[in-house]
């Protein structure tokens, strides 16, 4: 039997059941319309079930690692921000028999997965024998939820610590978990709540070198989404006069190497952001501004590499934007992003943004969305997805 190292991985399967008021679902609404409440329904303690349409963004990194080495070869990396009309995000909820099904099709972050969580040993915890997988965070904010299900083949056992990821077993095993987590309604929100989402796909693999001899090749897929949905406004009920602030949660995942160009095969590991949003909306002038904070989880180490990063636990993520309302054509409100940082003189240079969001609860009680921010520094992979949420 070999020791081997293995990374987190990624995969789509049959997953996680939510129980009574840890759930969340609605009927979907014609394609791009925004759902209302119904009176035959509640958010915070579903009813009948529905699919909400959520906006966010996903994202995607495959490569390889080898022992002996300490690149990642063969790197695709690929994201996608959705808007409040295209969103490719869905959340399915039962309550009758406690069925999660969540679909995230997200052609340009090359992820298209359908994960069903019905069995109820699909929900799991921090702090037990058994945990959500490396890669998924353990928030601060209140009420979260975590649902988790996946197959695997040894090696199966990794550092929860993340400073090495070292399963045992033999060649041709496989690690191939999805999960997702949630905020339960109610926690702080009523009518829209926040989610994210993690796939770990490992497989390793014994290649035999000409001459004699053998090396083990981790093969990863990875993929990470955080995303806002619940029970939209209608677009009647938004109010046309006066303005509001809205605070709330905000979660983020990124990648962040700004290395590349300063030392050879600098790895990219994938990093969580949890924190605050506030968002001002004056619905007389039809343009609202966010402001986001944060602070950055540790990376998440795979085998192999040098774990080199810049961005280490703690550290401060502030980000500012602001947009229009535009209700009719946009179904809520878009904008960009003026500036980002990770502390005083850690500026991020910003080659493309994006702010999306709607209206949820009566008379626009709430606000959720998502956001994306592309770092455009010339041999840097930077990219910040997340979601907010916000109550008046």
């Amino acid at each position: 039997m070999r020791k081997l190292v293995l990374l987190a991985p990624i995969v789509t399967l049959a997953a996680c059941g939510g129980a009574g008021p840890q759930s969340v679902g609605s009927n979907a609404a014609p394609a791009g319309a925004p759902q209302s409440p119904s009176n035959s329904h509640s958010f915070v303690a579903p009813t009948v079930q529905k699919t909400y349409s959520a906006i966010g963004g996903v994202h995607s990194y495959a490569y390889t690692t080898q022992t002996g080495g300490n690149a990642q070869t063969g790197q695709l990396y690929a994201g996608d921000g959705s808007t409040a009309r295209n969103s490719g995000i869905t959340v399915d909820y039962n309550p009758r028999d406690a069925i999660f099904e969540v679909k995230i099709v997200a052609p340009n972050a090359n992820v298209n997965q359908t994960l069903r969580f019905q069995d109820p040993l699909h929900r799991t915890d921090f702090g037990g024998l058994r945990e959500p997988q490396v890669g998924v965070p353990r928030l601060s904010a209140g009420g979260i939820q975590y649902l988790q299900a996946g197959a695997r083949k040894e090696p199966v056992r990794f550092d929860p610590a993340q400073t090495d990821m070292v399963p045992v077993g033999d060649p041709t095993g496989i690690y191939n978990n999805v999960s997702f987590f949630y905020q339960k309604p109610g926690t702080e929100t009523k009518y829209v709540t926040f989610a994210g989402y993690v796939r770990n796909n490992t497989a390793i693999v014994e290649e035999i070198l000409p001459g004699g001899g053998s090396r083990i090749l981790q093969n990863n897929t990875l993929e990470r989404a955080a995303f806002a949905y619940g029970e939209r406004t209608d677009i009647d009920a938004v109010p046309r006069t006066g303005s509001a602030t809205y605070n709330g949660a905000m979660v983020a995942t990124m990648v962040y190497n700004p290395l590349r160009d300063s030392v050879n095969n600098a790895p990219t590991y994938f990093q969580w952001i949890e924190g605050r949003s506030k968002t001002t909306v004056d619905f007389g002038a039809s343009s609202f501004t966010l402001d986001l904070t944060g602070t950055t989880f540790a990376p998440q180490y795979d085998a192999f590499t040098s774990k080199q990063t810049v961005l280490g636990a703690g550290a401060t993520f502030t980000a500012t934007g602001a947009g229009r309302v535009d209700l009719v054509n946009g179904g809520g409100f878009l904008g960009q992003f003026t500036a980002a940082s990770f502390g005083a003189g850690n500026n991020v240079t910003i080659a493309g943004s994006s702010i999306d969001g709607a209206f949820f609860g009566p008379a626009a009680a709430e606000v959720g969305g998502g956001f994306r921010i592309v770092g455009g520094t010339p041999d840097q992979r930077i990219d910040i997805l997340g979601a907010f949420t916000g109550i008046k």
